[in-house]
């Protein structure tokens, strides 16, 4: 069997969730598989929802039901949605060692949602697709995100920061 050039490979479509609070903070999480091989940066374990787009759904369908099943959040309102498909490279190691020369990376749409609920509405540890995702979660100034993440992600963070600046304010 050929390999692959890492460069062939395509990017694999999916969603991202910035969840803003009342007071503009963001919810972020922090990784329940820290110790997986995509995770080489110790300290970078925390980001916002994100997860694959099915064959066939549209991506803001992606997005609810992405948030839903790691954070069990309902309680959202549409925001808006990034400009633009923001893409990132995986580090060419975990290509073949977590995704099996699948995909270089992923392309994700991006949006934004206001909280509106209870906060007793998030339950990390029971998500309904009954994979636990994170290990605790808190709220986080939308500034601070990009030093959050891992490293490879960073770009995009900075780009969805750009993109939703402007609901950070309460």
């Amino acid at each position: 069997m050929t390999e692959i050039a890492f460069e062939d490979l395509p990017y694999r479509p999916c969603v991202g969730v910035m969840l803003l609070n009342a007071q503009g903070l963001v919810w972020v999480g922090r990784r329940f598989d820290e110790g997986q091989v995509e995770h080489v940066a110790p300290g970078h374990e925390w980001q916002m929802p994100q997860g694959g787009i099915d064959p066939g759904e549209d991506p803001l369908e992606a997005a609810r039901r992405e948030l839903w099943e790691e954070t069990n959040v309902r309680s959202a309102t549409l925001l808006a949605e990034a400009p633009d498909w923001y893409a990132y490279d995986i580090p060419r190691s975990v290509v073949g060692e977590r995704w099996k020369h699948k995909w270089r990376g992923q392309t994700q749409k991006w949006y934004a949602f206001r909280f509106e609920g209870d906060e007793r509405e998030i339950d990390i540890a029971n998500p309904p697709a009954g994979d636990v995702e994170f290990a605790e979660w808190r709220w986080e100034r939308m500034e601070r995100l990009p030093d959050l993440i891992i490293p490879f992600k960073r770009p995009v963070y900075e780009k969805v920061v750009d993109a939703f600046r402007g609901f950070a304010a309460p």
